[in-house]
């Protein structure tokens, strides 16, 4: 790579950050190269990972959300070719190929990379992109399994590369995010919302409303922890989400149970008082857990705006005050901190312990992402930060804390 594509780079990694972003995306294009040849420079793209602030599993209720794209990110390199196929090569998988005319659903693909691929292809067909073969090398460092959307992230950055390869950049971010998230919905077979996928492609910190979710408000909003003394810190658990689809999809179904005694296919619009004047009625239809994972959407989509005006008033102590309470409501009213199939794992629980002993009364800590797995987030006065990383890394693992910042572009054509 030569200096020509140094201002590019910074303006999305940083002035600290170029030398080793320009080894990577040098090394991608070698390596783009070694797949496919080098007859033809590749064009090169980003997309990044996400973090959750607020807004715990009400997306999928047309609920409202506060999530930021972060400075972790997956990168292509992507070139037309001439056989009618589309190629994937990812570090460290092997190759995926989807022939362009079979673009159908295949249930034996259900979560993979391939049922994505495909989805994400259909997608566009169907809003008439001129589909034809191509070659895609793709490398990340949004960590798997860690509440940080590696999957919408690889949505979001496939459907950029489509965007631009077949469609000649006719979709918005926001588009582009609701083709991930059709992939995933019905090629991969799993039943997620929105948020994700469009905090990944608009960037930034953003407070979206899914009360229409064809067309979700989204509101930037500023946010630097790292302006008033703290840094964002997400720590893994060290669990994985294996096995772990029914309990993410009972989340939605219980709530989807609750919603129906009110005539209402979600519960957005639903109070808190109403819940509670039919909680006879919910409880027979949807169970105590639906109950009370009802409420906590009640409370939850509430708490999105006071923390969203509290990001509006540069009051961090209300924020963080706010943050907290979404933790302790996915704790006890959602429930998803651990499997109740598996009681005796109970990985994000003892993370989440963990903190708040390190922490002592400083800063805050809450599930981060869908839960049952994966990670948790806290924010950390900035003079406890190796103190901090120290403690929960042994207590849990060495490696398990990841510093991060808020990135203010999503998905994009970088070169």
């Amino acid at each position: 790579m030569d200096g020509a594509w140094d201002a590019k780079l910074c303006a999305l990694y940083g002035e600290d950050r170029l030398s080793k972003q320009r080894q990577r995306y040098a090394g991608l294009v070698g390596t783009f190269a070694a797949q496919f040849g080098g007859e033809t420079a590749p064009m090169l793209f980003s997309a990044p990972g996400r973090t959750e602030l607020a807004g715990n599993h009400t997306d999928h209720q047309n609920g409202r959300v506060l999530a930021g794209a972060v400075t972790l990110d997956a990168v292509a390199a992507a070139s037309f070719s001439a056989a009618p196929v589309i190629t994937l090569c990812s570090q460290g998988y092997a190759p995926v190929r989807i022939p362009i005319c079979d673009l159908s659903v295949h249930p034996e693909e259900k979560n993979t990379t391939a049922a994505l691929l495909r989805g994400i292809a259909a997608a566009f067909q169907k809003r008439g992109a001129k589909l034809r073969g191509a070659d895609i090398c793709l490398t990340s460092d949004v960590l798997a399994g860690s509440g940080l959307s590696s999957s919408a992230c690889f949505e979001v950055l496939t459907g950029c590369v489509f965007n631009e390869l077949f469609f000649e950049g006719a979709c918005s971010p926001q588009e582009i995010a609701r083709i991930g998230q059709y992939a995933e919905n019905v090629y991969f077979g799993k039943p997620s919302g929105l948020m994700d996928q469009m905090a990944c492609a608009v960037g930034g910190c953003v407070a979206i409303d899914f009360e229409n979710p064809a067309t979700p408000q989204v509101e930037p909003m500023a946010f630097s922890p790292e302006r008033h003394g703290y840094a964002l810190v997400i720590v893994d658990s060290g669990a994985d989400h294996a096995d772990l689809t029914e309990e993410y999809a009972a989340i939605p179904q219980e709530m989807a149970l609750a919603a129906s005694v009110f005539g209402q296919t979600v519960l957005r619009g639903i109070g808190a008082d109403s819940l509670f004047a039919q909680a006879d009625e919910v409880r027979r239809t949807a169970g105590d857990r639906g109950f009370l994972r009802a409420l906590h959407f009640v409370k939850e989509n509430e708490r999105v705006l006071d923390m969203a005006k509290a990001l509006k008033q540069d009051d961090m102590a209300g924020f963080l005050r706010q943050a907290a309470a979404s933790g302790h409501s996915s704790w006890e009213l959602l429930q998803n901190i651990y499997s109740s199939r598996f009681p005796q794992h109970q990985a994000v629980a003892v993370a989440l312990a963990s903190a708040a002993c390190a922490l002592n009364g400083e800063g805050t800590v809450r599930v981060h992402g869908g839960g049952f797995a994966g990670t948790i987030q806290a924010y950390v006065p900035a003079a406890k930060l190796s103190a901090f990383v120290s403690f929960m890394e042994h207590t849990l693992f060495p490696g398990c804390c990841h510093i991060l910042g808020i990135r203010q572009a999503g998905c994009l054509r970088v070169l």
